[in-house]
């Protein structure tokens, strides 16, 4: 695998990652007690957002789909031919 295919993959993990790990944590204001909401704020914008956790948690959780992933490509444990759930299309050849 090429090392530009590899950072391109590994961006797309990040980013699923990164939408996968943002709400985890993440407290709206009325979950806290006392707080206020200022005038302009949406009532369900969370109080404890934290970009750095939410990085650091996507980082960690790329790096583990990522290394599934390339370890699945490397012994191949799931082909392509695996993920055919259709089974053989009737036509072999369709002419084009």
């Amino acid at each position: 695998m090429n090392w530009t295919s590899m950072i391109a993959i590994y961006s797309l993990f990040w980013v699923l990652s990164a939408f996968l790990v943002m709400p985890f944590g993440l407290r709206t204001p009325d979950e806290v007690d006392g707080h206020k909401v200022p005038k302009g704020h949406a009532d369900s914008a969370p109080v404890n957002f934290n970009a750095r956790r939410i990085t650091r948690r996507a980082t960690v959780l790329a790096l583990v789909l990522f290394g599934l992933y390339y370890v699945n490509y490397d012994h191949q444990w799931i082909k392509v031919q695996d993920l055919n759930i259709m089974g053989k299309p009737p036509v072999d050849n369709l002419g084009y």
